[in-house]
């Protein structure tokens, strides 16, 4: 009996510890566990309505009772509900018939089956405890920030663990390109989504959505944490650059100068996070056109042309500014596209240009090799004023043509707007009023080369 006694205290034991290592609560333990026991008796008994079943998680141990009544020895018709009264003078002999008896019943006496039923029933159960501990715990904190410890890297992703050892999954396309990991190292990221398939929860994390770099700022700069500054739009290409647009809602408060600090003080904090992924800071504006302005800085724009219906904006800058709009890779004309949301055409802004109609690249498939408009339309040019009003440099190095192939495909585009131009004198578009706002202006004919 001690040895039946003994194996049972190690069954509660053995889930004991797995509460306390899953910190599942002590009432929804002992809940389990009753459940867990009264299962397997109902299994066996075919009922558990006359059993008392006490747990006692801080000693480990768990007790059952049976409860019968005595009854005549030829009148017994439910063994687990009734007793013979022969049977019950044996447990003590001043039993008499219509008594109840309660008796203790150790569960090893089950036999082996029942015991390893009822630790699988125990696991499962608990198992699918601790799962909804974990997604009811994270459900909520989406977008919230979070530092948690790398345990393993893998090509895909990196698995990290929080302070309750909970399992938190960083997917390689949601990290920094120059994002490194060694085990042991604390990282810190925001809360992307929490997935709950089949009961199963998962959590991802995130390094390059907005939610991240917002909720950085919001720690380094206590104007935005408190509201008196607020970030109205974020553009970012992990790892290189970003713009943000802010306004203050106090007169006083300079919103950009608040955000940079003094020396970039402020914001350092977050660039180094970013593994100095560059933060261009500029006040927000309703007024569109100016926001598409403010949004390519530190080009200097001339002159907005606003689509609406289309969310589209015709930017006419000098030459010497239209590298700057695109920037390195055309990454600050997608950043600010992607900020202002309107899709930016840049031209370039050239006195006395005849206006003509533009023509896709496609068109000139017989004239130009279809190697060469697949090399232009991979940087993002898609038309023949595309490719007059960039840069040279730009065609050369991002789309890796030999000068001489640039040359040529400018030869063949000029020729066709030569030939298309009206031989009536047109009226001449300026950087304030161009003469048909809907029109990029072409380049003149004495330039060509």
């Amino acid at each position: 009996m001690a040895k039946k006694k003994q194996e049972t205290a190690s069954l509660i034991e053995t889930f004991a510890e797995f509460k306390q290592n899953k910190n599942i609560d002590l009432t929804t333990m002992v809940g389990v566990l009753e459940e867990s026991f009264r299962s397997v008796i109902a299994k066996i008994f075919g009922s558990d309505e006359n059993f008392d079943v006490i747990v006692n998680p801080d000693k480990g141990d768990c007790e059952i009772y049976r409860n019968r009544v005595v009854v005549n020895d030829d009148e017994v018709e439910d063994p687990n509900k009734q007793i013979s009264l022969s049977e019950a003078q044996k447990i003590d002999a001043t039993y008499e018939v219509g008594e109840d008896v309660s008796e203790e019943i150790h569960f090893a006496d089950f036999g082996r089956r029942a015991i390893l039923t009822l630790r699988q029933t125990l696991a499962s159960k608990i198992l699918e405890l601790e799962h909804d501990a974990l997604y009811n715990k994270y459900k909520d904190r989406v977008g919230e920030l979070i530092t948690a410890e790398v345990y393993q890297t893998w090509k895909s992703e990196t698995l990290l663990m929080d302070e309750e050892k909970n399992e938190l999954y960083l997917p390689k396309s949601q990290q920094i390109p120059r994002d490194f990991f060694h085990k042991g190292d604390a990282v810190t990221a925001v809360i992307d989504r929490v997935d709950n398939t089949n009961g199963n929860p998962k959590i991802y994390l995130s390094r390059t959505s907005n939610d991240f770099l917002r909720r950085l700022l919001e720690n380094e700069i206590p104007e935005i944490a408190d509201g008196a500054i607020r970030l109205c739009r974020i553009a970012r290409i992990p790892g290189e650059r970003a713009k943000i647009a802010v306004e203050s809602y106090d007169d006083r408060i300079d919103p950009v100068g608040a955000c940079v600090g003094v020396r970039g003080s402020r914001i350092h904090g977050v660039v180094r996070e970013l593994h100095n992924e560059n933060i261009d800071v500029i006040n927000f504006t309703n007024n569109t056109a100016l926001f598409i302005q403010r949004a390519l800085n530190p080009a200097q724009v001339s002159n907005v042309v606003l689509h609406e219906e289309e969310r589209k904006a015709e930017v006419y800058l000098r030459p010497a500014e239209v590298s700057l709009a695109i920037g390195k890779g055309g990454m600050n004309i997608k950043l600010a596209s992607m900020l202002t949301e309107y899709t930016i055409d840049v031209f370039r802004e050239v006195e006395g240009e005849e206006m003509t109609e533009d023509i896709y690249l496609d068109e000139f498939a017989d004239e130009i090799d279809q190697w060469v408009i697949d090399a232009i339309k991979g940087i993002g040019l898609e038309t023949a004023k595309d490719v007059l009003n960039a840069p040279r440099e730009m065609l050369i190095e991002k789309a890796d043509l030999e000068e001489s192939t640039v040359d040529e495909v400018w030869r063949v585009l000029r020729a066709e707007f030569e030939n298309d131009a009206p031989q009536a004198p047109a009226a001449q578009p300026t950087a304030e009023a161009p003469a048909d706002a809907n029109e990029p202006a072409a380049e003149p004919a004495g330039e060509e080369s």
